[in-house]
C-alpha cells in the first residue's frame, strides 16, 4: 500500500474514533449508550436488558423500535423481569402469547421524546401528576418521588422508579425502570 493511502486511512480512522468519543454517552448495563445509535442498537449492548431485548424480538417489535420515532422507552431491567411471578417471561415469549407480550411492551413506549425536563414540567403543570398515553393506548401516571426523581405508575397502581434518565438515542430516549409495568 502506498504511504499516502495509509496516512489517509489513518486520518479517517482517527476522525471517526474522535466523533464516537465526542458523543455524550450514558452507561447502561456496563456499556456506553451512543446517541447516534437507535434504541435497539443500544439496548442490544446493555447487559441489564437482555430479557427486554429477547421480549422485543419475540413480539416482533425490532423494526418498530428502529424506526424514525421519536419514542420514549421505559426499559425494565433484567431484575425487573425476574421479579415477575415464576414462568411469566417464558409464557409471554411463546408465539401464542405474542399479542399479550406486544401489549405489555408497547405499554412501555410513549410516542414522542420525554426527557427528565419535559416529564418534570408536565408533572408540575399537572399539579403533581402527569398522565401520558402509551403506544398501546393506555395511560401511565408520572409523579415526583423525591428531589430529582420521578416515579411512574401503571393503571393498576404498581409503581416503578426511573433509575437512569435521558439515555438519548437517534430515534428517542430510554429511561431505565426497576419494574415491569402492566396494562389493564
Amino acid at each position: 500500500m502506498n504511504r499516502k493511502l495509509i496516512l489517509t486511512i489513518a486520518a479517517l480512522a482517527t476522525t471517526m474514533s474522535g466523533m464516537v468519543a465526542a458523543e455524550q454517552t450514558v452507561m447502561v448495563g456496563g456499556q456506553a449508550m451512543y446517541p447516534s445509535k437507535d434504541i435497539v442498537q443500544n439496548a442490544l449492548n446493555s447487559a441489564d436488558h437482555t430479557t427486554l431485548v429477547a421480549a422485543v424480538k419475540a413480539a416482533g417489535l425490532v423494526d418498530t423500535l428502529r424506526s424514525k420515532g421519536p419514542f420514549t422507552v421505559l426499559a425494565p431491567t433484567n431484575e425487573a423481569f425476574a421479579s415477575l411471578p415464576p414462568g411469566t417471561v417464558e409464557t409471554l415469549t411463546k408465539p401464542e402469547n405474542k399479542a399479550t407480550l406486544t401489549g405489555i411492551l408497547t405499554y412501555h413506549v410513549i410516542p414522542g421524546l420525554y426527557d427528565f425536563r419535559k416529564l418534570d414540567m408536565a408533572i408540575k403543570e399537572g399539579g403533581g401528576k402527569a398522565e401520558i398515553k402509551t403506544v398501546n393506548g393506555e395511560m401511565l401516571t408520572f409523579s415526583e418521588n423525591g428531589p430529582h426523581n420521578i416515579a411512574v405508575a401503571d393503571e393498576s397502581g404498581h409503581t416503578a422508579s426511573i433509575s437512569t434518565y435521558d439515555v438519548m438515542q437517534s430515534n428517542g430516549v430510554i429511561m431505565v425502570v426497576d419494574r415491569v409495568l402492566m396494562p389493564k
